[in-house]
């Protein structure tokens, strides 16, 4: 027996913390996974999720050989296959596909399923934009947070989260830190220590709201309400910055305007907060520096979420809180390493791209010139995540759509697959991390050799590529050269960062002093190079209950889909049983008020339901939401409901008319009804 290794890597997960792991193998075993002690963010502990990762690596239902399906789609039927065969037959079909309709007809679907830079689709990318495929905008999460922020300052940079420890004023927006950001907490709790104040503004009582000073529960998408009522009160009380504004910005005037007619009262009618609490709020930003907000990307899955991510981002720049180390606004660090990194250029010509939100449509859609007929999936499981799941499924049912999914387990997408591909985990492939919680930047690299016959994302795509007859030598670089590639950047933030250095160190943070003070120490990147406010107006959503009377009268409860799970992320995960929730199916959240004038009781089950479709779930009663809101837990698969749907086969799939930014999952209206007092039924 060979004595235990120890090899670090990095988590994949589409989380911002990016923890540093330890792998201690033995006889080429995974035997022990735990979090890096020395790593600033990490310190030693992990999530509840990724303690448990290597039940994931080494779990009895695990995808290990190539899978041909030999059942109807959906039934999950499949036979084994060599990869040979699998390669042969989707370069069989996609070559068929381009010579007859053209390549704009196969469509490649992924997302976050790794954050890992060079797994997540570098190689993928050059596959389909060599063959000319279809595309997605990858905007179901992130985009119009960016798009919003972005407006203000062109690019979205914000202060560094380890920062916020300077801070004596902390409004988590819409974010619920403990759990979702769990290593942020403890610099939280530091700044607490130290004499900050915790404010949390959220529709949900999360267990973040739990542990704050002060909670502001306010309804649903009123956000702009309660900016406009904000800098309403700061100008009023002569508390803006008007040496900052005059010489850093542009368009107070216009700000101050649009803000005048939205006074306390009227913001408080819109929003549900008392006005002594909008006067307190807009106070104690002012006066208790430094002063910051953390905002991610909660309040963006709106019709108007761009508008939310504009307005917050204007408040730092109203009151001069950039201009003190602790202050302003902390949102993802992504767009740090986004800068600094050289990230392959778009191609030329653009290829054909629909928004991903639109899945079902696009699927279904005969008009198209050409329509979808073949489907590539990685690192994502539409079936769960992309809003309007009955048009989805529909879709992924035709006959004549053939479908690959490269997936580790037998996902709801994949069960509809023609061909499916067993793909390495995390401890398995080489991978570079970037983090969107703080400015460090990680190399993984495999501590196992993969299992079964399981391979990268990377190694797939180039060995497709080669059964295709595409022999550019950019389809074939290897993992590390492809990460030398991202390193070789002349930005001075990656200055020294070499891939040799980080095969030494594991981790090493890009070139960014602590302190570094965004819009002071460095520009905005605006055409005049002053920070932009400008008009600001508060619109409901088309399908809220301000802005669709009509439909309300149908549907009165406004639904939330909650992050709130402590052991799976989005959908990865709620495949095993042993990390699901005590009640091992979603619940639906209600107040009292609603579920008493329903006639609803604990126990009971209930229907929600709207136009796009109907589930059956168990009831929580609870005061964590409020009247008129109800709450359904994101990221359960379509399994563990009657009607094999999970919560999205209800959700807004409405996107901006550009087809920029994020579906309105939040802008969604339901009813209540039927007390089924057996699980049974």
């Amino acid at each position: 027996m060979s004595a235990p290794l120890v090899v670090r890597g990095s988590c994949h997960h589409d989380c911002p913390d990016t923890c540093v792991w330890d792998v201690t193998v033995a006889d080429g075993r995974a035997v022990k996974l735990r979090g890096n002690a020395d790593h600033p963010t990490t310190q030693g502990v992990l999530c509840p999720k990724v303690n448990r990762f290597l039940e994931r690596v080494y779990h009895p239902d695990r995808l290990a050989t190539p899978l041909r399906r030999v059942g109807q789609k959906g039934d999950g039927r499949f036979e084994p296959i060599s990869w040979d065969e699998a390669l042969e037959t989707i370069a069989t079909r996609i070559s068929g596909l381009i010579h007859a309709v053209g390549a704009e007809s196969v469509l490649q679907f992924s997302f976050d399923g790794t954050q890992g830079l060079i797994q997540k689709g570098i190689m993928a990318d050059r596959f389909f934009n060599t063959i000319g495929a279809s595309d997605i905008h990858r905007h179901l999460c992130g985009a119009t947070a960016w798009l919003g922020a972005g407006d203000v300052s062109g690019q979205p940079f914000g202060i560094d989260p380890e920062d916020l420890v300077h801070a004596r004023t902390i409004i988590l927006w819409g974010t619920n830190t403990y759990l979702t950001n769990r290593h942020l907490w403890p610099v939280i709790e530091q700044a607490r220590a130290d004499g900050a104040t915790v404010i949390v503004i959220d529709p949900v009582r999360t267990s973040t709201a739990e542990r704050a000073d002060v909670f502001l529960q306010l309804r649903p998408g009123t956000d702009v309400a309660l900016v406009l009522a904000m800098i309403h009160v700061l100008d009023r009380d002569d508390l803006i910055d008007a040496d900052w504004i005059g010489a850093e910005t542009s368009g107070w005037n216009e700000l101050a305007a649009s803000a005048r007619p939205m006074s306390p009262g009227p913001a408080a009618e819109i929003t549900g907060l008392t006005t002594e609490r909008i006067e307190w709020l807009a106070h104690t930003y002012a006066t208790r520096r430094p002063a910051a907000i953390r905002m991610l990307v909660g309040p963006e899955h709106r019709q108007h979420g761009r508008d939310i991510m504009r307005a917050v981002a204007m408040l730092p720049a109203v009151t001069g809180s950039w201009a003190v180390t602790g202050g302003g606004l902390a949102r993802s660090t992504q767009v740090y390493f986004e800068t600094a990194l050289n990230y392959p250029a778009p191609p030329d010509p653009p290829r054909r791209t629909f928004n991903m939100a639109r899945l079902g449509e696009i699927l279904n859609d005969r008009t198209l010139d050409p329509p979808i007929d073949a489907l590539v999936v990685h690192n994502s499981n539409p079936a769960v995540i992309v809003p309007d799941t009955n048009p989805v499924i529909e879709g992924l049912e035709r006959e004549d759509l053939f479908t690959v999914v490269i997936e580790q387990f037998m996902t709801d997408t994949a069960r509809y697959a023609d061909i499916v591909l067993p793909a390495t985990t995390q401890i398995e492939h080489l991978d570079l991390g970037i983090a969107w919680g703080h400015l460090n930047l990680a190399l993984n690299q495999p501590a196992i050799e993969p299992v079964g016959e399981a391979l990268p994302n990377t190694e797939i795509f180039r060995r497709l590529a080669a059964a295709m007859g595409l022999d550019s030598p950019e389809l074939q670089a290897d993992d590390e050269t492809l990460i030398r590639e991202l390193l070789d950047s002349d930005h001075e933030w990656l200055d020294g960062i070499t891939y040799e250095r980080l095969t030494e160190e594991t981790w090493a943070r890009l070139n960014i002093k602590p302190g570094t003070r965004p819009y002071v120490d460095t520009a905005p990147e605006t055409d005049d190079g002053r920070l932009h406010l400008g008009v600001l107006t508060f619109e409901p959503g088309a399908e809220t209950p301000r802005g669709n009377t009509a439909l309300a009268a149908r549907f009165p409860l406004v639904l939330m889909t909650r992050k709130q799970h402590v052991k799976f992320l989005n959908a990865n995960y709620a495949q095993f049983d042993e990390h699901l929730p005590t009640s091992g199916e979603p619940l639906l959240q209600i107040h009292p008020d609603d579920a008493t004038s329903r006639g609803v009781s604990p126990g009971d089950r209930v229907e929600v339901f709207n136009d796009r479709g109907r589930l059956t779930l168990g009831v929580e009663i609870t005061d964590d939401v409020l009247p008129g809101v109800v709450a359904v837990p994101f990221g359960w698969h379509l399994r563990h409901s009657r009607q094999g749907r999970a919560v999205n086969a209800l959700t807004n799939p409405a996107v901006p008319a550009d087809d920029q930014g994020s579906a309105a999952f939040h802008d969604t209206l339901v009813e209540v009804a039927g007390r089924l007092r057996s699980a049974d039924d």
